[in-house]
């Protein structure tokens, strides 16, 4: 097939690229805080399950979202999930209590169950196949700077007012990703009106059977994300950072810098060895975090996390598209999401398990993630059977 030269900077990409800007920020602006939120009510043992239930229903949810997404358009499900952030950030000021906030960290999930499959799918419908890797490095790099300075605002608007603000906040934020979406073009071409049939999931639906190499790899890479968003400003705050939002704000910055260079090198020298690369240096950035003893170390380990996650995930958005069914993008991209998910709730699982308010405990669970890590890269090296990236002529 011939390459195609046509620009993927387009309205409709800018457009994609914002909205999921502003939907990433409005919910991880309460991440940094939602720890000592939950202790302050008298939950300090269910720490591990702020992360947990989130990415329980945002796993659970990805069937219909990709069943959806293949059905009744990628604009729909998209507004879906930016409804979702809308409402909840209005709802945590009212559900006070320990069981309040769980349940509502379990609708909250559906959120990201939802728009960032329909994206996923959206983005490679916009662009021609040879720059996916490229269209991907660069809307995660729209996404990531959400999710940098999200934290970052969370905890400047927390102790300058109050984390009821910072709730009214993340609603605002999903609010102008909503009104974003109202002006986007739909790219599925033969949708169809919804019908509630449509929510029936048969086992076809939940999983893309073409797709699984790149969901263990995003699986296992991704366990370590999971422990990080658990404990890791309990961590900066004993290496001496006063800021919760600091790391996230740090790496993210990192991970950015190389996104768009990463996506070409993946479209270009082929997913694999890109994938490989990232994930030795992934293992790498979790030792240092685990040895790190002062807040500069912590910084200098968070800023290699940042390199190797900027490009671990566009090679693995773009390879899950290789190899998916041109048909079943919706379903591919929920599957490799399913496999994020699983991997970000067994890690927030496994550190609060670990961890309950004992620091001394962290350096091991970073230990464990750098060993989980590596298990990815033998997979890729040893396991998996294909002999190069797939990649589009």
């Amino acid at each position: 097939m011939e390459k195609s030269t046509q620009s993927i900077y387009t309205l409709q990409f800018a457009l994609v690229c914002l909205s999921s800007f502003l939907f990433s920020a409005s919910f991880n602006m309460l991440i940094p805080e939602l720890p000592a939120y939950l202790s302050g009510m008298g939950g300090a043992s269910y720490k591990g399950l702020i992360i947990a239930l989130f990415t329980l229903t945002a796993g659970f949810s990805r069937p219909f979202s990709g069943k959806l997404t293949d059905t009744i358009g990628r604009v729909p499900v998209m507004a879906v999930g930016s409804v979702v952030c809308f409402v909840c950030g209005f709802l945590y000021p009212i559900l006070t209590t320990v069981a309040g906030f769980l349940f509502l960290r379990l609708i909250h999930g559906f959120s990201t169950g939802f728009k960032p499959t329909a994206t996923a799918a959206y983005v490679a419908d916009l662009v021609p196949v040879n720059r996916w890797g490229e269209a991907m490095g660069v809307h995660g790099l729209c996404f990531s700077t959400g999710l940098a300075i999200g934290p970052a605002i969370g905890s400047t608007i927390t102790d300058h007012f109050s984390i009821n603000i910072l709730f009214y906040c993340s609603s605002v934020f999903a609010l102008l990703s909503i009104a974003i979406l109202a002006n986007m073009k739909e790219t599925l071409k033969d949708k169809k009106s919804f019908n509630f049939s449509h929510l029936k999931i048969s086992r076809k639906d939940i999983i893309e059977w073409r797709v699984i190499p790149a969901a263990v790899i995003t699986l296992l890479s991704y366990v370590s994300y999971g422990v990080i968003l658990t404990v890791i400003g309990d961590w900066g705050k004993y290496l001496g950072t006063s800021n919760k939002g600091l790391f996230f704000m740090v790496f993210t910055i990192a991970s950015l810098l190389i996104r768009f260079v990463a996506g070409r090198a993946s479209d270009k020298y082929g997913r694999v060895l890109i994938l490989k690369i990232s994930l030795v240096l992934l293992a790498l950035s979790l030792l240092g975090i685990g040895m790190a003893n002062s807040s500069f170390l912590l910084m200098a380990a968070s800023v290699l996390y940042g390199v190797a996650t900027g490009m671990l995930s566009p090679a693995a958005n773009a390879w899950t598209i290789d190899l998916s069914d041109p048909d079943h993008r919706g379903k591919a991209m929920a599957t490799m999401y399913i496999a994020l998910e699983a991997g970000i709730g067994l890690g927030a699982l496994l550190a609060g398990w670990l961890f309950v308010d004992d620091i001394s405990t962290i350096p091991f669970t970073f230990f464990i993630c750098t060993g989980i890590t590596l298990a990815a890269l033998v997979y890729l090296q040893f396991i998996w059977k294909g002999k190069k990236a797939l990649l589009t002529d």
